[in-house]
């Protein structure tokens, strides 16, 4: 009797192992989702609403796989999180674009949104180059900080294959000096005798996250946050061709260099389709036939799944990246940040 209750602890424990196993997929899906909700949870505490709650998501899963790691037979839920789900967050992301509101905002701030993303992404690109600074990393980062921060970052990873490790390190640049210059704003507000409309133009035209956006442009009061949301949802929108755009020369550069892979079929085409997706979502949310509780779910649900996706990128991080490269983006993406400010402020000034 005694040898059966020592081997009884025994079988159970490998049953469960042996069910960990087979439902491995769905044990990585689930961790996934447990950092995300925590992200969601920690991102309605003072200071960390800054922050937000995608970047806190990826912070959680690096600590979780340095403190706990993770039994290879969840790798596959957690890149499917971080692959599959996050398309679908994306789209449906855009039940908060509304396109008439960009359209009633007037061709300046199409001119502007433009203008900032163009400079952006090719300055920071070129200080990245001039650093030796990975490609891919230099590319995300520039998209980042011209765009929409981390959502930017992660519609643009597919389009030029890049690794998680430098998905998650773009995202860390951005989340650093998109906090820190939200700070900034806050702090020299009082001191830059503006109107609080053209201190929110100017603040929705050169901040990193949505978050940071409003954040920054609360203090200039409700006038400054509706033409900083405008003007930051502006270069949102702008997202959809900017993807297509890298995409098609991304595609163009591995043809030249594989010159014997010529098939064509629709599959293979440089289009992000979940990003149409996105802009088919903002084309349903503009027409207003559906309730606003309705559409404001539907984006909280799509910012679980992305947050989802950031804890499984997370996961997959590789520490020695960033000690390779995380100096290197954080000072290009600082010197882009710096120079946007500048292009910002003369743009605002000139059509304003």
């Amino acid at each position: 009797m005694g040898v059966l209750r020592l081997q009884e602890p025994q079988q159970q424990k490998t049953e469960k192992r042996s069910w960990m196993r087979k439902n491995g997929f769905i044990l990585g899906i689930g961790l996934t989702l447990f950092l995300a909700l925590i992200a969601q949870f920690i991102a309605y505490l003072p200071i960390f609403e800054i922050i937000g709650s995608l970047v806190l998501a990826i912070v959680l899963g690096i600590v979780w796989r340095v403190v706990f790691y993770y039994p290879s037979y969840m790798a596959g839920g957690i890149t499917f999180s971080s692959k599959k789900i996050l398309r679908l967050g994306i789209i449906l992301l855009g039940m908060r674009l509304n396109l008439l509101s960009i359209v009633e905002a007037g061709f300046s701030v199409v001119i502007t949104a433009v203008v900032v993303i163009a400079v952006t992404i090719f300055v920071i690109y070129k200080i990245g180059s001039k650093l030796e600074l990975n490609p891919n990393i230099g590319l995300l980062t520039a998209c980042g900080t011209g765009i929409c921060g981390a959502a930017a970052i992660v519609a643009i990873a597919p389009q030029v294959k890049a690794k998680d490790d430098e998905v998650a390190i773009s995202v860390a640049t951005i989340a650093m000096l998109g906090t820190l210059f939200t700070f900034i704003y806050v702090l020299i507000f009082p001191f830059l005798n503006i109107e609080s409309y053209t201190y929110g133009f100017f603040a929705g035209a050169t901040l990193h996250e949505l978050a940071h956006v409003i954040a920054a442009a609360d203090p200039g009061g409700s006038t400054s946050v509706d033409i900083a949301v405008i003007m930051k949802l502006t270069r949102v929108a702008l997202l959809v061709p900017v993807a297509i755009i890298i995409g098609l020369m991304f595609a163009r550069k591995n043809r030249t260099e594989n010159a014997a892979d010529r098939k064509f079929s629709l599959k293979s085409l440089p289009i992000p389709w979940f990003i149409i997706g996105f802009l088919a979502t903002s084309a349903i949310y503009t027409t207003g036939i559906l309730p606003t509780a309705v559409s404001d779910l539907i984006v909280s649900f799509s910012y679980l799944l992305i947050g989802m996706a950031m804890a499984g990128l997370g996961l997959n991080v590789d520490l020695n990246s960033f000690k390779q490269y995380g100096l290197k983006s954080f000072k290009a993406g600082l010197a882009g940040t710096v120079i946007l400010v500048f292009v910002g402020a003369g743009l605002v000034w000139a059509v304003i």
